[in-house]
């Protein structure tokens, strides 16, 4: 395929930045008599599904333009002449040859917006301080194999859709990405981490596993780890992607708040209406497996069973979410199964939603706030909650008992985004967090006021930390008392 025009203004459209990709970064547009809504890629766009992506977008809401800064942000971190390697997430199987939902490794999607599995992705440093040069390996046009599994986009449109400099065949990696390697001066990458163990699957030859065959590679190599930098990327969101993340946040808060309207008697109900609510309502599918918990299920942090019976008289705790363009939501709401409070579960809810609140007003930069100084906050207000509500937590580790977690964490395109990014690095505008204070009070535990033990309460909204006011994303789902229970009236 040569590059369509049309495809093509992703990139010529664009105006030159001060940092470029090595070759120039405008593309010469290619003429083909082929149309673009004619062929077939392995992830939506513009040209073939315009329902769903816009004009410019390479992504849902992002457009190719953005990744371009990314990676040039990226480069801008990199030492001189050297490179950081990437690797698409392996597709992962049940069993047999039945497979789980997709879903791409968040850096490596955040840096190429490419979204099929066995693909790696280079980002090269050159020796000056204005031009990098992205290569993207990926699989080649099969038709036998897409008969069975669908479009693949191919190597070409790795350059003319995904604007590549340099692109090739995963296939010939163990050949290519050597010369690459041996170039560099250092070389970033989180491969053979923990997390990237299966990363790069069967593509290095000779060698017994895929691991081993990368580590050869890199041998004589220096290298380090590529989650820091990644890390100070993502944790500032742009426009595009806070508009992403509103989008997920609004309507999977108007679903829960629709949802507190029905009567249920069983968890798996529950689920099964947040799951249809989500995708129906314009979003790509749930976050994470969400936690429907009914009564005491709501004492284990991530109960995801979701299978009991849900009972007159009884709490039900839903930690759940929707996502899109991968951006994800995070709400966390917990109400009467038969819509009215009792007297201790309006004392506990109310108790905690002060909390709740306290902390959601804080997340401001102008507040000289880190998550860890939350905490402190959510701790020291639940503390004297507690005293108030008769509880006797002056022995150590009592808090403990009854708050396990910590108040917070970021988010984006991971539910705990840039995972290892500092709790004590101040807050600063658009960085995205939660805030879900809780009380988990034990059943047989005789240290606890009787008529609590059992209950299970957290709350929790996705915010953004602002200059001087707060956004929260999710306000589309209620949690005052009256507004609870005014939707069963």
């Amino acid at each position: 395929m040569r590059r369509n025009a049309q495809l093509a203004l992703r990139t010529a459209s664009r105006p030159i930045p001060t940092f470029r990709s090595r070759p120039q970064l405008v593309a010469q547009c290619r003429h083909s008599s082929i149309r673009a809504a004619d062929l077939h890629f392995g992830q939506p766009l513009h040209e073939t599904h315009p329902h769903l992506i816009k004009p410019g977008e390479l992504t849902p809401g992002i457009s190719a333009l953005e990744y371009h800064h990314r990676r040039a942000a990226l480069a801008r971190k990199l030492p001189r002449n050297s490179i950081a390697v990437l690797a698409a997430n392996e597709l992962k199987f049940r069993s047999g040859p039945v497979f789980y939902e997709y879903h791409q490794d968040p850096s490596f999607y955040y840096l190429t917006g490419f979204n099929e599995p066995e693909a790696v992705a280079v980002i090269e440093k050159g020796s000056t301080d204005v031009e990098y040069t992205f290569h993207l390996f990926v699989r080649p046009k099969d038709a036998q194999a897409e008969l069975w599994d669908g479009a693949r986009s191919g190597v070409q449109a790795a350059q003319d859709v995904f604007n590549a400099d340099e692109a090739g065949d995963i296939g010939n990696i163990a050949s290519s990405l050597p010369t690459i390697v041996n170039s560099a001066s250092e070389v970033y990458t989180d491969i053979g981490s923990f997390e990237k163990r299966n990363a790069v699957s069967r593509f290095f030859a000779g060698s017994s596993t895929k691991i081993d065959g990368f580590a050869k590679i890199l041998k004589n190599s220096k290298v380090k780890s590529l989650r820091p930098l990644m890390n100070e990327l993502r944790v500032t969101k742009s426009e595009a992607e806070l508009d992403c993340m509103r989008k997920a946040c609004s309507i999977s808060g108007a679903v829960i708040t629709e949802a507190m309207k029905n009567t249920y008697t069983t968890e798996k109900q529950l689920w099964a209406d947040l799951t249809y609510g989500f995708r129906s309502q314009g979003l790509d599918g749930e976050a994470y497996v969400p936690v429907v918990g009914g009564g005491t299920n709501a004492l284990s942090i991530h109960y995801v069973r979701n299978n009991a019976e849900l009972h007159h008289g009884d709490m039900v705790l839903v930690d759940a979410g929707g996502e899109y363009g991968n951006y994800i939501s995070d709400i966390t709401r917990t109400w009467p199964v038969n819509g009215r409070f009792t007297d201790p579960q309006r004392d506990m809810y109310n108790m905690i939603l002060a909390v709740q609140k306290s902390c959601v007003s804080l997340c401001r930069e102008d507040a000289d706030m880190t998550l860890d100084k939350l905490h402190k906050v959510a701790e020291d207000g639940l503390r004297n909650g507690l005293k108030d509500l008769g509880f006797d937590i002056s022995k150590a580790g009592c808090l403990d008992t009854l708050f396990p977690h910590h108040v917070g964490h970021y988010i984006g395109l991971d539910v705990h985004d840039a995972p290892g990014y500092p709790r004590t690095d101040k807050l600063e505008e658009n960085h995205c967090i939660t805030i879900e204070p809780g009380i988990y009070v034990p059943v047989d535990d005789e240290r606890w006021p009787a008529h609590f033990r059992g209950l299970g309460i957290r709350i929790e909204d996705s915010v953004r930390i602002g200059k001087e006011e707060v956004e929260v994303l999710t306000s589309t789902a209620v949690k005052d008392v009256k507004e609870i229970e005014a939707m069963r009236s």
